[in-house]
């Protein structure tokens, strides 16, 4: 029932909204017209406004030529056909006049009298000169045709002029040849739109210079009105020699009896016409849409309060207790009715959260009570572990205190061989290690860690590699060390060993599993103001059952007697003490990599002793 009142409505708007769209079309299409036209013509006063530019500078360009011409045929040496005085004189006017490529000097039958630039005999020999015959019997400036320098070969149109002796007979004629080339590079510097061209034609409508394409015109006949020089600009719409329709702007020459005309593309004003074209019908489409929007708006309003309210009521039915819009109420109905809705969805959604906080409260309860069963399980374990290791203690540092001994009275004894006193220092300092081990072991149970000085990692590596290169060799392990940094950290230098060597039992240990020998990467490098310390092998990896509990202490996945579980948990503890981290990855042999962090407590020095040969071999 609600679309069926609305269908009426809609349609209304949709005859009111085509009543007012009809004229506003009319009204866009009109002032395109309009707009269009504006362009065009400011097209054309533009064309005509450069060809009155572009006339007066050849106009000023020529009576330049027409003064030089004046002056040089007073000239004695020029009077008097005398050639070498004649040519200096040339010559340096050519170094003024960037417009003319060559000056001659002839008799009336067109032998030569002087030149700048000089002549090539042929030239001399057979003069044909066109121009001199005419200027002889005119007795005043003839303007030739368009024709090759003979020198350079180059187009010029040559000015002719006469000179004449003190009786005022003709006894010479002056050629200036106007370079057309340099003429044209300044007629095309004229700021014109792009695909403009500045054509220059003689009364017979022969192309003269043209700015574009100049060597493909040059002497053609452009087909466009010869102006006299009194004639009045005047713009036109045509197509040009090239075919490409312009709005041309013509002015006549004074100098020459040529035409010059300047072409503007027509694409030109639709370039300038469409940007303004496209702003009026954004505006317009903008004011109809904005029109017809708020008619939908008022003609619907009634029907979007309805379907407010029950899109309101399915949400809360569907639990979403969020507050409804507030909006202005076409009723006083309407507004009561809303007022229930959001009181209705206040309340309720004041009881969710009630609800939702007790449940927090008591997730967090059990959360915290799990963490505490974990302490005290942890505390437990390690309360094991401290009566178990003061027991172990107890029963070893007695033999070790004895094999210490024992081994520094085998020292004392003279003549031994010097590899026995060198294996019998090796069972010394391995008893030691033994011994700090079992105190590492005390401490850790009872949470501390040990003395803790600055420490070279690459010495730490040395004595591992030292320790179980033998067993390696054995198992057909390579071992391998790559250093990339000698920068110290602050710990024990007995605990960080154990933590490596159990890196590396563990890599060894796993390796074995797999049933033939494989490859462990120790490799030191440096992680921002970090040392990372990493331990790499090729066995079969870690499973992810597994990794969430390496840390933890009694966890092992080795056969029973293999191991006891408190290798990595004590690496963890001593890692932590020191402010470090530690932890697990898999690597790109298919392996594990377990590797730590700690603190750099200085840059280190480049000084290794004998034991550092022993890290860049493999084993």
């Amino acid at each position: 029932m609600l679309i069926l009142k609305q269908q009426p409505v809609r349609r209304q708007v949709l005859v009111i909204t085509g009543l007012v769209l009809a004229p506003l079309i009319t009204a866009i299409l009109w002032s395109a017209s309009r707009t269009r036209g504006e362009r065009q013509a400011e097209v054309r006063e533009q064309a005509e406004s450069v060809a009155v530019t572009a006339a007066a500078f050849l106009n000023h360009s020529f009576d330049a030529l027409d003064s030089l011409a004046i002056s040089l045929v007073r000239h004695h040496p020029v009077m008097a056909l005398n050639r070498e005085e004649s040519s200096r004189v040339f010559a340096r006017i050519l170094g003024e006049q960037p417009l003319l490529l060559s000056i001659l000097l002839t008799d009336t039958n067109g032998v030569p009298a002087g030149a700048a630039p000089e002549l090539p005999v042929p030239a001399v020999a057979s003069p044909d000169r066109s121009y001199v015959r005419q200027v002889a019997l005119a007795g005043s400036r003839v303007v030739d045709g368009i024709a090759p320098d003979p020198i350079s070969g180059t187009l010029t149109v040559v000015f002719g002029y006469p000179v004449s002796d003190d009786t005022g007979s003709v006894v010479g004629v002056i050629g200036l040849a106007v370079n057309l080339a340099r003429l044209q590079s300044v007629l095309a510097g004229i700021p014109l739109p792009e695909g403009s061209v500045v054509t220059v034609t003689d009364r017979s409508g022969r192309v003269v210079v043209r700015s574009g394409d100049a060597e493909a015109f040059a002497g053609s006949t452009a087909g466009d009105p010869a102006r006299a020089p009194g004639d009045p600009v005047a713009t036109s719409r045509r197509s040009g020699i090239d075919d490409v329709e312009r709005f041309y702007g013509d002015a006549g020459v004074a100098h020459g009896e040529w035409s010059l005309s300047v072409g503007i593309p027509r694409t030109v004003a639709a370039g300038r016409f469409i940007p303004l074209w496209r702003r009026n019908l954004s505006i317009a489409v903008s004011g109809v849409a904005a029109f017809l929007l708020l008619s939908l708006w008022f003609a619907h309003v009634t029907a979007r309060n309805v379907d407010r309210l029950r899109s309101a009521a399915q949400r809360i039915a569907d639990g979403d207790l969020s507050p409804p819009a507030v909006a202005r109420a076409a009723s006083l109905e309407f507004a009561q009715l809303q007022d229930a809705f959001v009181t209705m969805a206040a309340n309720l959604r004041d009881a969710r959260d009630a609800l939702d906080r007790r449940m927090r409260q008591d997730r967090k309860m059990n959360e915290t009570l799990q963490s505490l069963q974990r302490q005290v399980v942890r505390q437990e374990r390690l309360a094991a572990v401290g009566l178990l290791v003061s027991g172990v203690a107890h029963e070893l540092n007695n033999p070790l205190q004895a094999i210490l001994g024992t081994s520094e009275l085998l020292e004392r004894r003279q003549g031994l061989h010097p590899e026995v006193l060198e294996e019998i220092v090796f069972v010394k300092t391995q008893s030691g290690r033994a011994r700090e081990i079992i105190r590492n072991l005390s401490r850790f149970s009872a949470q501390q860690s040990g003395q803790a000085t600055q420490v070279d990692l690459r010495h730490v590596i040395a004595e591992v590699v030292q320790i179980r290169r033998g067993n390696l060799q054995l198992s057909g392990i390579a071992l391998e060390v790559q250093e990339e940094t000698g920068r110290k950290v602050h710990a024990s230098f007995t605990e960080l060993e154990q933590v490596i060597l159990n890196f590396v039992i563990n890599a060894q240990q796993s390796i074995e599993a797999s049933g033939s020998g494989g490859r462990i990467l120790i490799r030191l490098f440096d992680v921002g103001k970090k040392v990372r310390l990493e331990v790499l092998d090729d066995g079969p990896g870690v499973t992810a059952q597994d990794e969430p509990k390496l840390f933890q202490p009694f966890f092992t996945t080795k056969p029973v007697g293999k191991g006891t579980g408190l290798g990595l948990s004590v690496s963890y503890g001593i890692i932590d003490s020191y402010g470090g981290a530690i932890g697990h990855r898999s690597n790109e042999w298919g392996g594990a990599t377990f590797f730590f962090e700690l603190p750099a407590g200085d840059a280190g020095d480049d000084t290794t002793d004998d034991r550092q040969a022993l890290l860049h071999r493999s084993v």
